[in-house]
């Protein structure tokens, strides 16, 4: 009686050790499905990923819980964008979340006009044509304008101030993406005309070799200062642009903060982990049922200066007391 009484405890032992990892693939496959088309990878984008889930938290969804993400990488490579998005359409996903990427939002945008698409770029969206305007985007696709073009100019200002003598600046901009590269090229001549005595040279560079010769040029032509363009590649490679600066001695300003913790002399511009964040936020909203067409593009206000003191010495620059002052964060 007993052996029976145990067998048949087995018997419904096993059973139920099959049903539970069934019952959780059947969770997982009911669980909606996000579509993150990256421009980097998973290595360089980290902390900006850990920013993204942070959003999606805060609008109630957590990772492997109650949603699942599709991640697809470009690898540093604007023309693998098309191909990515068409794969993460072609997976049927809920939403398309593209951070930080123009070529990438375009090519998610040309790929569906039905699955819902949220961005975050630094130009007018508008004139990207991804929405009809920024209070009403109208059709699938919403997100975060990032302002990185706006502040180029002031960007340029700062560097000047800090590198007061600089008589020759010279800017690092990416043609591949070539609307941006565009963008930033006029506002750069337009604010060096305001800035007077100050002559800029362009180097192009869209791949880690092509930064290497750009570099290489520099110190041929003895610039005084670098201005390095807001540019989803460059983010890819800011250990290799923040070494080069310190390897030639050049003060370099960039567009984003994480380029300063590996060693660059100063940043201004969005947060890009912040943006990431809302990207986050407006994906888990879209998730609870929200339209894209009824979310108005968040213009991210958050700028932040930020200046590793560490560098400034090791090039000699004395930074001037207002700019200290105007500091959101001094790395020592």
């Amino acid at each position: 009686m007993f052996g029976m009484r145990r067998r048949e405890f087995i018997t419904i032992l096993g059973g139920a050790a099959v049903a539970w990892p069934l019952a959780a693939r059947a969770q997982q496959a009911t669980m909606p499905v996000i579509g993150f088309l990256g421009f980097g990878s998973l290595e360089n984008f980290g902390p900006f990923l850990t920013a993204f889930r942070k959003g999606l938290n805060e609008a109630g969804f957590v990772e492997g819980q109650n949603v699942a993400i599709e991640y697809r990488w470009a690898e540093g490579q604007y023309d693998r964008m098309e191909k990515l998005a068409a794969d993460l359409v072609g997976r049927r996903v809920a939403v398309i979340a593209v951070p930080g990427s123009p070529p990438g939002a375009r090519a998610a945008k040309a790929a569906t006009s039905t699955i819902p698409i949220v961005f975050g770029v630094g130009e007018d969206p508008v004139k990207l044509g991804l929405v009809a305007s920024i209070a009403r985007p109208e059709a699938n696709a919403t997100g975060i304008n990032f302002l990185s073009a706006e502040v180029v100019a002031k960007r340029l200002a700062l560097l000047h101030e800090l590198v007061p003598g600089a008589a020759r600046v010279a800017a690092l901009i990416n043609p591949s993406d070539a609307i941006r590269a565009e963008a930033v090229r006029n506002d750069l001549q337009a604010a060096v005309r305001t800035l007077g005595n100050v002559q800029l040279q362009i180097l192009n560079a869209s791949s880690s070799r092509e930064i290497d010769a750009a570099f290489a040029a520099l110190a041929r032509e003895r610039a005084d200062a670098l201005f390095v363009g807001p540019d989803a590649f460059f983010n890819t490679r800011r250990v290799q642009l923040a070494n080069l600066a310190a390897h030639h001695s050049i003060p370099t300003a960039f567009a984003v903060r994480e380029y300063v913790d590996a060693g660059g002399l100063m940043s201004y511009g969005t947060s890009v982990a912040d943006m990431y964040r809302q990207v986050g936020v407006y994906t888990g909203n879209i998730l609870k049922g929200a339209k894209p067409a009824d979310l108005p593009v968040l213009q991210s206000t958050k700028l932040e200066l930020v200046i590793n003191a560490q560098t400034a010495r090791m090039l000699r620059l004395a930074v001037p007391p207002s700019l200290l002052a105007l500091a959101d964060e001094v790395i020592e």
